[in-house]
């Protein structure tokens, strides 16, 4: 009598294409569906029976966890795995992956052009064109982008990348991160401590996880301590920022402006002032969107699952999870 086949399911995608994954795991033999939910209940009734099981957001909770007894690979469509209890996971020995870098030049580039975005006015002289000006004689005067200092907040993949591209266009760069060996720091790039950073950059670009330790990193203290008229860029984690001191501190001129693509709730209410600001772009949670990287988002999840189920080393498995369970 043959096997049954493995079962894997698929929670939620959002606007990815889920179809890329049901289709590589079909190919590998596993019997796949898409459940298009977020539901506790649901997820756990289909969970039930399966050796696998691919998130977006949607949770996987410790109790889920136990409660799917075949369950033997867990992926994120996503490098952040908040959204699953890792160590509930590790306690059983089930690997978790994430998606890591697919989207690290993508989220770098966003952050970059929008920073020169806000830095050169486009926005606002593209309003000015259709209103028929013309000369562009209202808009407040650019600073030359070479003359300015790039402050980055947090070190790892997108950052640096986000330097590298910086690099020629900028002035200088200075960064912070406890966490980046000095051997992985490049010599041209200044290494300081928030304060040092914040104190140096009329642009700040923020790239650190949200942690308890860094929700509302830029608040208003930390706002206060930029030169007068600074840029800020958030792609990272909405909650980095405290929203109100940001807006306090466009009305002072604090902050000449702020690309966001990200904000602490998400969608935004109609009326949330930030979206409306006229210094502010904000996009929609979309920094990591190219033709490569939506595929990426789904395909690669499904070979860590088919690796997982085969038997063989997942590509990108999340190694924080036996730790996290110690």
């Amino acid at each position: 009598m043959l096997e049954d086949k493995p079962r894997v399911v698929i929670t939620d995608a959002d606007d990815l294409d889920y179809t890329i994954a049901l289709e590589l795991l079909a190919a590998a033999g596993i019997e796949a569906a898409y459940l298009d939910t977020r539901d506790r209940q649901v997820i756990l009734d289909a969970g039930r029976h399966c050796d696998g099981i691919i998130v977006g957001y949607a949770a996987l909770d410790a109790d889920m966890i136990d409660r799917m007894p075949k369950l033997r690979a867990i992926a994120t469509m996503s490098a952040g795995f908040d959204m699953v209890d890792v160590a509930a996971a590790a306690a059983r020995d089930i690997p978790v992956c994430t998606v890591p870098s697919v989207a690290t030049k993508d989220v770098a580039t966003h952050a970059f052009a929008g920073l020169l975005s806000l830095i050169r006015e486009l926005p606002r002289s593209h309003a000015a064109t259709l209103r028929g000006d013309w000369t562009g004689e209202g808009l407040p005067v650019p600073p030359r982008v070479s003359e300015l200092t790039l402050g980055i907040v947090g070190f790892g993949r997108i950052a640096q990348y986000l330097a590298e591209i910086a690099r020629p266009v900028f002035g200088s760069v200075i960064a912070c991160d406890p966490f980046v060996a000095p051997e992985n720091w490049p010599d041209w790039v200044r290494r300081g401590d928030l304060p040092d950073v914040l104190a140096a950059a009329n642009v700040l670009s923020l790239h650190t996880p949200l942690t308890d330790q860094t929700r509302h990193i830029l608040d208003a203290e930390a706002l206060a301590l930029l030169p007068a008229g600074a840029y800020v860029a958030n792609v990272a984690r909405g909650a980095l920022i405290d929203e109100d001191a940001l807006l306090d501190a466009l009305a002072t001129g604090r902050v000449a402006g702020a690309m966001l693509d990200v904000l602490e709730q998400e969608p935004a209410p109609a009326d949330h002032p930030l979206v409306s600001h006229p210094r502010v772009i904000v996009t929609p949670h979309a920094a990591y969107r190219s033709n490569v990287s939506l595929r990426e988002y789904v395909a690669l999840p499904a070979r860590n699952i088919i690796a997982c189920l085969q038997g063989r080393e997942p590509e990108t498995p999340l190694r924080q999870a036996l730790a996290a369970a110690k």
